[in-house]
C-alpha cells in the first residue's frame, strides 16, 4: 500500500468489472477510500471484497447512471457515508452491437447516447456541484479512441457517444477550472476485457487479431488503463486540463 491518495475519497462508476474494477483496486492500493457504483450489486460486492482482502477501504452503491435520481442519490450517498468526494472516475458505459448507420435502430441509438452521453453528463453535473461547493476535486471521464480519434464501420452510435464524452469533458474543464476542479478524459482502445471480444471470438483468437492491428502487437491491460486514470487523477498531472489522453498501442498513430 502506498499513500499517493491517502485521505481521498474516490468514486468509480462501472466499478464492477474491467477498467473500473482495476482502477478501484489501484486507488485503494494507493490509500484512497473507494466507492464503486454500477447496476449489478454482485459485481460491485466482488470488487469491494478484493479491495478489503488487500487491506483497502471500499464501499458500493448500486445505481444506474442514465437515471437522474440514481446519480443524485449516488453522489449524496458517497458524501454522506464518507464525508467527501475528491475524485470521480466516470467509467460506466455501454457498447452496442455493431450496426451500420442505415441499419441502426432508434432504440439502440437512444440507449447508447442515454448511458454514455447523458449518463456522463449527469455524473459530472452532480460531482461538479459538490466539488464546486467544497474546494474542488478531480474528474476523469473514460471515453474511447473510437469516435474522437478513430472511425470504425458499424460503430457510429458508440463513436458518436464517446466523442461527445470528450467534448463534455473539455467544456467542463474550461467552465470549472477556476473552482479548483480539474477534468480530463482517458481514451483507450481495446483492452483486456470481455467487451473487446468479437462475437464468438475466443481470447486466443483476439490475441492473434491484435498482432496484426496494433503496432505494439497486443491489446492493452486493464492495469495499464487504471494506471493512466490514476495519473490523470494525481497531482503529477496537475497542469493537465481538458486533455484527452489516448492509450491505444499505437493504432491511431
Amino acid at each position: 500500500m502506498t499513500a499517493r491518495f491517502a485521505g481521498k475519497v474516490a468514486l468509480v462508476t462501472g466499478g464492477g468489472s474491467g477498467i473500473g474494477r482495476a482502477t478501484a483496486l489501484a486507488f485503494a492500493r494507493e490509500g484512497a477510500t473507494v466507492v464503486v457504483a454500477g447496476r449489478t450489486a454482485r459485481n460491485l460486492a466482488e470488487t469491494v471484497r478484493l479491495i478489503e482482502e488487500a487491506g483497502g477501504r471500499a464501499d458500493a452503491v448500486t445505481a444506474d447512471i442514465a437515471v437522474a435520481a440514481d446519480v443524485e442519490r449516488l453522489v449524496g450517498t458517497v458524501v454522506e457515508r464518507h464525508g467527501a468526494l475528491d475524485i470521480a472516475v466516470n467509467n460506466a458505459g455501454y457498447l452496442p452491437t455493431p450496426a451500420e448507420l442505415a441499419d441502426l435502430d432508434e432504440e439502440t441509438l437512444v440507449r447508447t447516447l442515454g448511458i454514455n452521453v447523458v449518463g456522463t453528463w449527469l455524473s459530472m453535473k452532480h460531482e461538479v456541484r459538490h466539488m464546486r461547493a467544497h474546494g474542488g476535486g478531480v474528474i476523469v471521464n473514460v471515453g474511447s479512441v473510437v469516435g474522437a480519434h478513430l472511425t470504425i464501420p458499424g460503430a457510429g452510435a458508440y463513436g458518436a457517444s464517446k466523442a461527445a464524452v470528450a467534448a463534455l469533458g473539455r467544456s467542463a474543464a474550461r467552465e470549472y477550472a477556476a473552482d479548483g476542479i480539474r477534468v480530463n478524459t482517458l481514451s483507450p482502445s481495446s483492452m483486456d476485457t470481455p467487451m473487446s471480444l468479437l462475437e464468438g471470438e475466443t481470447e486466443a483468437e483476439r490475441t492473434e487479431r491484435a498482432k496484426g492491428m496494433f503496432p505494439l502487437g497486443r491489446i492493452g491491460s486493464v492495469e495499464e488503463g487504471a494506471g493512466a486514470v490514476l495519473w490523470l487523477a494525481s497531482e503529477e498531472s496537475g497542469f493537465a486540463l481538458g486533455h484527452d489522453l489516448v492509450i491505444d498501442g499505437g493504432i491511431t498513430a
